[in-house]
């Protein structure tokens, strides 16, 4: 095709794509995600490369579905017989209800309630009786997802659901850009004319691809529309051409940071903090571009979420020397010397730096990850005094609680309560505290449920039990022990008694309260 012929096809694609790209509200209550395709799915090219009918694109009031076809509202990672929950994960329960409980979730909960939330949100589950085309649950797990910093696995459900919609892509389209896979996420923009990018988006990609002319006639078919913001204009306009603005003051950080603004000023040489960012940022930060002390950062902020695997911030802290001291940096050689001690199995040497250790990944709440990757083998180290209780306790934080508990000689009648409490048995085990009063009934079916809990049981709507019981759990850790009480009865109740006793063990375990 002839240049010019080309460049016209892009103005023309523009013209057509622009103008629902600002004047509609972002299609995800998460407010940072980019504006980067806009609605609907037809709107780059009228009548052709619409989506598949099976994929229940919305176009205006009209959804278009395969009548009997598969919801993809039933998409999922983790078939029933691995994550213990029923197929008939709702119930009884509507949609908006359902999304309603997924939105309201708190995303700082104690490990185990972590885990079994995001066992929740990627559960293969039928959809609910009113499930529409548009999946909504779907798009409200993946937004759950992407709120607890767990790139990976909403990736792997966007991949899984195979669809191309724009609300899904949006989100594909931003993992890409935090991860790093930004010219993946722009080869599925360019291959789906369909998605009708907005320009930033669509600049961004062409500047990707190489076809810088492309991406500046598009800039200047914006700024002559109207259809970028003065902010958008000057951060696109460096991104084109950084030689330009060279000796100019620094952009100011925009109100709303979105991935793709992030990579911009990234690319520009102005790169932003991710810290005070939402945490699905942090990631960003794991590539090989940061620094060594800016992805341990983010790796510690990633594993007290629960987003990544202790293994990888294990790496970090083992990859160099620590630079300096203070800080992350005396976490770092704790680590190292702690390692260094279990690995030439010299117990006294462990003993002697486990405490300190202990103290500084407590003041970091990373006591958990710790404990997934060395509770088990602590415990068969012999280890004495207060390297001892610490061992127990990490022991009890990790995987194998039961069998650690069922292995250890109680000193004092809290460990007693702790052994019998992962065990699943406190009939004849005395509460040493207020705490472990408010969770001794749930153990013991002394603990009625409340008549609104009882209702979700008797409808099956198992799925939002457990979010409920979350919540309330939560709400323990914040001083309500009632609600402590009355959340690990109703985990037992829906048969995650596993997950109760070890959500009962980080409450005992772990400081959070406050």
């Amino acid at each position: 095709m002839p240049i010019d012929a080309r460049l016209w096809l892009l103005l023309s694609l523009s013209l057509l794509a622009a103008p629902k790209a600002w004047a509609e509200d972002p299609l995800s209550a998460i407010d940072w995600l980019s504006q980067s395709v806009s609605q609907p799915a037809s709107a780059a090219k009228p009548g052709l490369n619409e989506p598949p009918v099976s994929e229940g694109v919305s176009n205006g009031d009209v959804s278009v579905s395969v009548i009997g076809g598969p919801s993809l509202d039933a998409v999922g990672l983790l078939r029933p017989d691995v994550t213990g929950l029923p197929a008939n994960l709702w119930g009884l329960g509507s949609t908006d209800g359902i999304i309603q409980s997924i939105a309201a979730e708190r995303i700082t909960t104690l490990p185990a309630l972590r885990g079994l939330l995001m066992s929740v949100l990627l559960a293969e589950a039928d959809p609910p009786a009113d499930s529409q085309p548009g999946a909504r649950l779907l798009v409200a797990r993946i937004d759950k997802l992407l709120d607890l910093g767990a790139l990976d696995q909403a990736r792997a459900l966007l991949d899984a659901s195979g669809a191309r919609s724009p609300e899904l892509f949006r989100r594909s389209f931003d993992v890409a850009l935090l991860t790093g896979e930004e010219d993946r996420g722009c080869r599925v923009m360019i291959s789906s004319p369909g998605l009708a990018p907005t320009f930033p988006a669509r600049i961004f990609c062409l500047a990707r691809s190489g076809d810088w002319n492309a991406a500046a006639l598009t800039l200047r078919t914006a700024q002559a529309l109207g259809y970028v913001t003065p902010e958008e204009d000057a951060l696109l306009s460096r991104f084109l051409d950084p030689d330009l603005y060279e000796g100019d003051p620094a952009l100011a950080a925009p109100e709303r940071v979105t991935p793709l603004a992030w990579r911009m000023f990234e690319a520009i040489g102005e790169p932003l903090p991710t810290a005070p960012l939402p945490i699905a940022f942090a990631h960003a930060e794991l590539r090989p571009q940061a620094g060594w002390k800016s992805q341990i950062e983010a790796a510690e902020r990633l594993s007290r979420a629960g987003a990544i695997a202790p293994n990888l911030l294990l790496g970090l802290y083992t990859e160099r020397a620590p630079a300096a001291s203070g800080g992350v940096w005396d976490r770092v050689d704790a680590f190292q010397r702690f390692e260094t001690a279990l690995t030439g199995v010299k117990r006294l040497d462990v003993e002697k730096i486990l405490p300190e250790l202990w103290q500084r990944l407590a003041e970091a709440e990373l006591e958990s990850p710790f404990a997934e990757l060395y509770g088990e083998r602590l415990d068969t180290l012999g280890l004495t005094g207060d390297a001892r209780r610490i061992a127990f306790e990490a022991g009890l934080l990790s995987p194998a609680f039961d069998t650690i508990a069922t292995n250890h000689v109680a000193a004092s009648p809290r460990e007693l309560f702790l052994i019998g409490l992962a065990k699943g048995d406190l009939t004849a085990v005395p509460a040493p505290d207020s705490l472990s009063r408010a969770i001794k009934p749930a153990f013991t079916g002394t603990a009625p449920l409340p008549p609104d809990l009882q209702t979700l049981l008797d409808e099956n709507r198992t799925g939002e039990a457990i979010l409920s019981a979350i919540d309330r759990i939560e709400s323990g850790v914040q001083g309500d022990l009632g609600k402590v009480t009355e959340g690990l009865a109703l985990l037992r109740a829906v048969g995650q008694d596993r997950i109760a006793r070890r959500a009962g063990l980080e409450l005992m375990l772990l400081e959070r309260r406050g």
